[in-house]
């Protein structure tokens, strides 16, 4: 095809000339490589066309440019002449050795620079870019300081975080001289150069950022724009500053705008942020640079006094000076600043930061949270039972208040098992009308307190005659019939506090409630859900841990019997063969010990294996198991006798003060195995005198605790007088 030479319309004696040319469309991708051959000629005459349809804007995402390497490579590195150079190419700049190192100069080189190419080279580039070319908007420009990191941060974001140097300060000019509007420009966290600056506490760099702000003429106030910009996180470049602590940029900030403390206007405050980092300077700084006009307002609701009884108690005491109406101020959750403090440890004392609290509005005490609990509830629930008094003197009628779920203090007490307070409210006379509240399940304390299986707090609410021992709740129940109810059916050991529980409220007379005995035991039945199949489960663990342990007291013992402590008689004396020791008092005691060690262990080895024979029905075998529980225990008394007595025997002439106090240490080992069983009669002792008296509680517990201890102590008992009948006999 031809081409027509283009013509001068006004001059009617043009010469008109007409040359050989080509037209070659590339309607797509396919067609690039002919329009490449074409350029590769590198003909002067050749003339390249390129058209490309437009496309809508509206088709197209815009997509945010990536920073360049060299660019991003200069800013981080504060390298201002470097960075000169690149925004100023094609604008009249000398070649790049003159301004910038020639590291630099081989760098922009290596990246493919435009400006100081020849032809040729232009004319390969210029056909390595048609195919992109193609896909570009028509117009379509891309500056360097359009490009963006992965953070989303400009180049004035960089130099803001990297340095504050003169040649961070110096870039920052020319980048801002370039751009100004990069000033405000946000990265994807929200951040300004002035929050990355603030954060990287880069004093310098914050002043300076300021200063350029102060220049832009603009008609408004640019500084105050720039500083009281917030983040994703609403939060300033003084928030920045307070997190890392940084006092001087903080008073800088504040210098420049005074009402920046009481930004953001509904989040966590500078303030609230420096108690909470307990950055006492800094909070001080807040507060004397802000004319007293912060804001106090935190997370969730949360003011900075809820902050500052967390942290201690001098910025309690600051706070409260500053601004008592904090105290009445409740977070999301209702909570009040005392509902915090109530919840601290050891607070009870003159001056403690609860203290404190309750001095300046004592009101609180009667604020309540979402679920209805007050601070006395709070304090309950975590066993502060000096908090607790604390209220109690300071109140006395916030005994009585009770949350949602109609629960005093004590009910939570209860319930959350804290003994020390429940036992605290029992010995108090003041506190007695508050025994026999009920909740809104109609539960009294005592009613919880069996719930939660505490012996203990049991004891102490069954000591006080003032609670009533017959009250019944919205399903009937009194103390009495909840009781059973914690001693399920199946394997159980009776000594558990729950059937010291059960077994104490029959002893006092108890009564059950308005139903009959036949509907509360398929009541209980239903409840609790006896499954055999689980019963058997429960026999597995055990009947492995107590085979090895009695197993191991068979093999000792075993081995002792044919290895006797001072050896045996040469067969050349009279009674050669015998044991040297034979005929001795300990001697007789250390035979009959390791003899009943080894048969009682051997006992609880079959007790164990029948207890496990499957095809026995699950009452036969837990009395299997039970009777090697007792096998077992009564061996590992003999064994500890059987040593003490082969020690003694061994020591007795050359070291007789040692024989004797083995003898008398070895025996602890048994009475710490009974000392469970012993604190638990004592500890209900006291109860039991004060409702059924005292004659009889001494009978009923001492006859318990002697029969246990002739239970475990039966072998000992048979093997001295075994040995003293022996004695007498030669």
């Amino acid at each position: 095809m031809a081409s027509r030479s283009s013509t001068d319309d006004t001059k009617e004696n043009a010469v008109q000339v007409s040359v050989d040319a080509k037209l070659t469309v590339a309607a797509g991708r396919g067609n690039c490589q002919q329009l490449k051959d074409l350029l590769s000629t590198e003909d002067s005459k050749t003339m390249l066309v390129v058209m490309a349809p437009s496309i809508q804007a509206s088709t197209v995402k815009s997509l945010p440019e990536v920073m360049s390497p060299l660019l991003l490579s200069s800013a981080c590195s504060g390298a201002w002449q470097d960075l000169e150079f690149l925004l100023n190419r094609g604008h009249g700049q000398p070649h790049p050795s003159m301004n910038s190192s020639t590291k630099f100069h081989d760098l922009l080189t290596a990246y493919g620079s435009h400006s100081c190419g020849d032809k040729g080279a232009s004319m390969q580039k210029a056909s390595d870019d048609v195919e992109a070319l193609l896909n570009l908007p028509s117009g379509s420009t891309v500056s360097l300081l359009d490009g963006v990191t992965i953070e989303g941060g400009t180049a004035l974001h960089v130099v803001a975080t990297y340095g504050e140097s003169d040649g961070f300060l110096r870039s920052a000019d020319i980048i801002h001289s370039k751009a100004s509007h990069l000033l405000f420009v946000r990265n994807k966290n929200g951040d300004t150069p002035l929050h990355c600056a603030a954060r990287a506490g880069m004093s310098r760099m914050v002043r300076h950022l300021i200063t350029l702000a102060r220049g832009e003429n603009t008609g408004v106030n640019r500084v105050k724009e720039l500083l009281e910009i917030e983040n994703s996180l609403k939060e300033t470049a003084l928030h920045q500053a307070v997190r890392i602590g940084n006092n001087d940029i903080v008073k800088l900030l504040m210098e420049e705008n005074s009402e920046l403390a009481s930004f953001p206007k509904d989040g966590t405050s500078p303030l609230y942020l420096a108690i909470l980092l307990e950055e006492d300077i800094i909070v001080e700084t807040l507060y004397n640079a802000s004319h007293m006009k912060l804001s106090y307002s935190g997370k969730n609701g949360q003011n900075a006094l809820h902050a500052a009884v967390l942290r201690g108690t001098e910025l309690t005491k600051k706070l409260l000076e500053w601004n008592s109406d904090l105290t009445i101020q409740r977070d999301e959750n209702g909570s009040t600043p005392l509902h915090f403090a109530a919840a601290l440890a050891q607070q009870s004392q003159r001056g403690s930061i609860c203290w404190q609290v309750l001095e300046a509005n004592s009101a609180a005490l009667y604020q309540s949270d979402c679920n209805g609990l007050f601070p006395i509830h709070v304090a309950a629930s975590v066993g502060e039972s000096g908090t607790v008094t604390m209220f109690l003197n300071k109140s006395p009628s916030s005994a009585g208040l009770q949350d949602s779920m109609g629960r005093t203090f004590l009910h939570v007490a209860a319930e959350k098992r804290k003994v020390r307070i429940v036992s605290s409210a029992c010995r108090n006379q003041s506190l007695l009308w508050i025994l026999n509240i009920q909740d809104n399940d109609g539960n009294t304390a005592l009613h919880l307190a069996i719930q939660a299986r505490s012996l203990r707090m049991f004891c102490a609410l069954l000591g006080n005659r003032q609670t009533h021992l017959n009250l019944s709740n919205n399903m009937g129940q009194t103390p009495l019939d909840i009781s059973p109810y914690g001693v399920p059916p199946g394997f159980f050991d009776e000594q558990n506090s729950e059937a010291k529980i059960h077994f104490a409220l029959t002893v006092v007379n108890a009564r059950s409630g308005g139903s009959r005995r036949d509907h509360f035991e398929e009541n209980y039945t239903r409840q609790l859900k006896y499954d055999e199949t689980e019963q058997l489960e429960k026999l597995k663990e055990p009947t492995q841990t107590l085979c090895i342990g009695v197993a191991l007291v068979a093999t000792a013992t075993f081995t002792v019997t044919f290895a006797l402590p001072g050896g045996y008689r040469a067969d050349e004396h009279i009674n050669g063969g015998t044991p040297t020791l034979a005929g001795r008092y300990a001697f007789d005691a250390f035979i009959i010990a390791s003899t009943f060690s080894f048969v009682l262990s051997v006992m609880a080895m079959i007790g164990l294996m029948y207890s496990g024979y499957s095809i026995l029905n699950p009452q036969t075998r837990r009395i299997y198991l039970i009777a090697a529980l007792y096998f077992g225990s009564t061996s590992g008394t003999c064994f500890l006798a059987t040593f003490a007595l082969g020690l003694y025997m061994v020591l007795a002439r050359v070291a007789h003060k040692s024989a004797i106090a083995i003898c008398v240490i070895s025996p602890l080992a048994v009475i710490c195995k009974q000392m469970d069983l012993w604190l638990k009669w004592a500890l209900l002792a006291q109860p039991l005198c004060t409702r059924i008296g005292l004659t009889r509680t001494l009978v009923m517990v001492t006859t318990r605790i002697l029969f246990s201890m002739l239970m475990e102590f039966w072998p000992i008992i048979f093997i001295f007088v075994w040995a003293t009948y022996t004695s007498n006999q030669f």
